[in-house]
């Protein structure tokens, strides 16, 4: 099966990366290797270095050689390849298809999880933020239970728990509202378009939160959590929250220190940890969590 450019250009960066440098002669070998990928024609010398700016423009990523010597290809900036970007996203995305791609006869044993909610609005809702166009959209809301029509600018996206969202800005109120792609029972593109507000920024929207409730009314707080020695290996290897600092440990637990807004979302995350989690600050958190955890258990006094 042959694979599209950007799966190549993904190829080329991983194949640099885990080699940390290595020769053109050396990479043009695994190259014909894979057959998937080169269908049995060699890498051209002229083809790399064109491929090496797309990597560039596709990416981020830079591919230097070295000066001298072995004449070895590395990727300047690789701390660039986990840092959240959509340069990053995009070239983890295709590292995973490639994969896949190469792993056909054993795929039953490959078991992913399904994203429904890109795939109906997600291209179009993209393709009018490239053009500015004002979208109108259906939307069913879970907690009024009923449906509602609207007319946005399309702002951005953002991808979270394997759900789809959307930012758009109201016409001709001007409040942004969230919306969950799932949701949307209906989308038509309008020929009118917009300005980008300079007052929106994504980055600044979602500060300091987890998720996609934003929380206009809830500031930015420090907030530590004790977390008991096993969990604890988890949140390493994948923090809560981009701010997240271990600021003390033991044989017996951590505790994790945080500069963000406690919202709905972020509360599920400490609740759904149970018992290996403790908020310590906060106190106000500390005694609605505490709350939460009564009203959880009235639910099963019974038994």
């Amino acid at each position: 099966m042959a694979l599209n450019q950007t799966n190549k250009l993904a190829w080329i960066v991983e194949t640099i990366y885990k080699a940390k440098k290595i020769s053109f002669e050396e990479l043009n070998r695994k190259w014909m290797d894979n057959t998937d990928l080169s269908g049995g024609e060699e890498l051209l010398k002229r083809t790399f270095h064109k491929w090496r700016w797309s990597i560039f423009d596709t990416f981020g990523l830079n591919i230097e050689c070295e000066k001298g010597g072995k004449y070895r290809y590395y990727i300047e900036n690789c701390e660039d390849i986990n840092n959240g970007s959509i340069e990053s996203w995009l070239f983890n995305t295709y590292s995973v298809s490639n994969s896949l791609i190469e792993s056909k006869s054993i795929k039953e044993r490959i078991l992913l999880e399904d994203v429904p909610s890109g795939r109906e609005y997600l291209d179009p809702i993209i393709g009018a933020m490239k053009e500015n166009r004002f979208i109108h959209i259906t939307h069913y809301n879970y907690w009024r239970g009923d449906t509602r029509n609207y007319y946005v600018m399309p702002l951005c996206v953002k991808l979270f728990k394997q759900r789809w969202y959307l930012v758009g800005r109201m016409w001709p109120s001007n409040n942004d509202i969230i919306f969950s792609l799932d949701r949307m029972c209906d989308f038509r593109l309008s020929s009118h378009t917009f300005e980008y507000p300079n007052d929106f920024n994504p980055k600044e929207f979602f500060e300091g939160c987890i998720g996609v409730i934003v929380g206009v009314d809830c500031n930015i707080e420090t907030i530590k959590l004790k977390v008991n020695k096993a969990q604890a290996n988890y949140f390493r290897d994948l923090p809560l929250h981009d701010s997240q600092q271990e600021i003390e440990h033991s044989e017996e637990y951590s505790i994790f220190q945080y500069k963000l807004r406690p919202t709905y979302d972020f509360k599920q995350e400490i609740l759904k940890n149970g018992e290996t989690v403790d908020v310590l600050e906060p106190l106000w958190l500390r005694k609605e969590i505490a709350e939460e955890i009564k009203r959880l258990c009235s639910l099963y006094k019974e038994i």
